[in-house]
This record gives structure tokens, C-alpha cells and sequence, in this order.
């Protein structure tokens, strides 16, 4: 299934997760994670939901099609 999008909710505690298991989508920040915009998700799927399994507040989601 391709993700279609992503994105963080609340309560992020910038603890490198996000960037460390999928850095060409997520970047951290003193006051949370963000993810970069323009990025075409193909191909890093796994890598994605990898990101959003370690994440310890799990506020990392994501939309498959």
C-alpha cells in the first residue's frame, strides 16, 4: 500500500526517532518533529511506518491507499 500522507500530532519530545529511522521525511527540531514538505513518499514506506512504530508517544501517523 503507498502512503499517501504524513504527519505529527501533538506531543512530539523531539527525541530523534523520526529523523534517525527516515530522515528524508522527518525533521527534528528544539520544539518537535516536522515533516519536510514536497517529499514524494515512494519507496520509503517502510521506513515511514519503521519511524512511526519507534516513535514512544506515537504521534507519528500516516494514510495508506
Amino acid at each position: 500500500m503507498a502512503i499517501t500522507r504524513v504527519w505529527i500530532e501533538e506531543g512530539c519530545i523531539s527525541c530523534g526517532m523520526s529523523e534517525r529511522n527516515c530522515p528524508e521525511v522527518f525533521k527534528v527540531k528544539n520544539e518537535g518533529a516536522t515533516v519536510l514538505e514536497g517529499i514524494n513518499y515512494l519507496g520509503l514506506e517502510e521506513k515511514i511506518k519503521d519511524a512511526a512504530n519507534a516513535c514512544p508517544v506515537q504521534v507519528i501517523l500516516y494514510d495508506e491507499t
